[in-house]
């Protein structure tokens, strides 16, 4: 028989019918389904390492003795304008404002066929390192209320361009999810004096039902209520508010988990292995 159970952070209700859900083989692809290796580099990609536009903004760039290996650059068709006031207009029922914020693209990698679920640990702390440091600066802002660092992967969500890269997305507003979540937190610690998030760690923890890696300094695992099939949450053990508070030897450690985790459902759903080093040029 069915069930429901309520993710107490979303208050989302969520239904459990097993006899509906698919089994995990069923997520995977089958050979016939696996897409063709991507190369290294693509000429007509203007994300691939040697096709930087020179007259292109950039806001971050890390780079080692082999050149860049991430890049932060604005959005070729940004939502949102880091130009100007952010001005409220009412009109009646009728609310608007201007579209004052940042959408920029990180270029995660200088290959052109690079996951995050393949790619040395080293190269994710890079990515993490950049998204540290554009937060830092763009927190500063005192137009900006949200920053949300964000990745589609592949076609079916909404990604464009195959080239590894994420996005940061900055509005003037917090979205009502966001302020859902923390007003739900915010009622929980009047109620129980203490922190939601770290009452649903220490639960998991203690239950060791939904575990799937831990590390030192944070914990993958499945919410109770799980929202989707392959719905995972990375908490950090240490208390903390802000994502600019996480520590060297954190993001070092969040790399290593980001990285294994994506590497458990890379490799679950049978992806084929797409970082080819030996494949030539297109």
């Amino acid at each position: 028989m069915s069930h429901l159970r309520q993710n107490v952070i979303t208050k989302d209700w969520v239904i459990f019918a097993t006899e509906r859900s698919k089994r995990p083989h069923e997520f995977a692809r089958s050979q016939d389904e696996i897409p063709p290796e991507l190369p290294i580099y693509k000429h007509s990609c203007p994300f691939c390492n040697g096709n930087e536009n020179p007259s292109e903004s950039e806001y971050l760039r890390i780079e080692n003795e082999q050149g860049w290996r991430v890049r932060i650059i604005p959005n070729k068709y940004p939502a949102l304008s880091p130009n100007g006031d952010r001005i409220r207009h009412n009109e009646g029922i009728h609310r608007s404002m201007t579209g004052v914020g940042y959408h920029e693209v990180i270029i995660e990698h200088p290959h052109h066929n690079a996951t995050i679920a393949l790619m040395e640990t080293s190269d994710v702390v890079n990515i993490l390192k950049a998204y540290r440091q554009r937060y830092d600066v763009i927190r500063r802002d005192q137009r900006i209320e949200s920053i949300i660092i964000f990745k589609n992967h592949g076609e079916s969500a909404g990604t464009s361009l195959e080239h590894p890269h994420s996005q940061i997305a900055a509005t003037p507003v917090v979205p009502s999810q966001i302020r859902c979540r923390m007003i739900e937190a915010a009622s929980y610690f009047d109620d129980m004096g203490e922190c939601l998030f770290c009452y649903t760690l220490r639960d998991e923890l203690q239950s060791q039902e939904r575990i799937v890696l831990e590390s030192d300094y944070f914990v993958a695992f499945i919410p109770y209520a799980a929202l989707s099939p392959f719905h995972l949450w990375i908490f950090p053990r240490r208390h903390t508010s802000s994502f600019g508070a996480i520590t060297d030897i954190e993001l070092e450690d969040l790399a290593y988990i980001l990285k294994t985790t994506l590497a458990k459902i890379f490799y679950g759903l049978n992806r084929r292995c797409c970082m080819n080093k030996k494949k030539t040029k297109e």
